[in-house]
């Protein structure tokens, strides 16, 4: 069991940690400090390889998830509403990723392959609001998997 926690705590932390210094650290600075063609350059590339990882902590996440949950704790009906309501709201977050990954991510590869900018700028702005919203549920989440029982 304890293996299972640390592997799903490690990958909540490569996701959430990830998209918290994308959004925070990285976003204001290549703002403030591109043009338009290197930025969305440098976010393609960015998520190109940040992206994969993500995939990676899903996997594990449910696969370490439902271990915890049916092998660790015996199912659902053995667990806590903190672990009901960090399972739906991962699963809203993975969805919300899915949808990043193969709509505005792909369009903004393709924009920036074709250099066409100005599309290229409607897609990043896309996926900014979709991490926005997937770091407010990836902190309330762990707010909920640390702090959840207790509440």
């Amino acid at each position: 069991m304890a293996i299972a926690i640390a592997l799903h705590l490690l990958s909540a932390v490569i996701w959430v940690g990830g998209m918290f210094f994308a959004y925070v650290a990285l976003r204001p600075v290549a703002g403030s400090l591109l043009e338009r063609p290197m930025r969305l350059t440098l976010w393609s590339q960015v998520f190109r390889r940040f992206f994969p990882w993500v995939w990676v902590s899903i996997v594990v996440l449910l696969a370490t998830g439902f271990w915890l949950i049916f092998v660790g704790y015996g199912g659902m009906a053995n667990v806590g509403g903190h672990v009901h309501s960090m399972l739906a709201l991962g699963i809203v977050m993975m969805l919300i990723f899915a949808h990043l990954y193969f709509a505005p991510f792909k369009r903004l590869k393709k924009a920036v392959s074709e250099q066409t900018w100005s599309e290229g700028g409607t897609q990043l702005n896309k996926i900014r609001m979709m991490i926005a919203i997937n770091l407010a549920l990836g902190l309330l989440v762990t707010v909920i998997g640390s702090a959840g029982r207790y509440l």
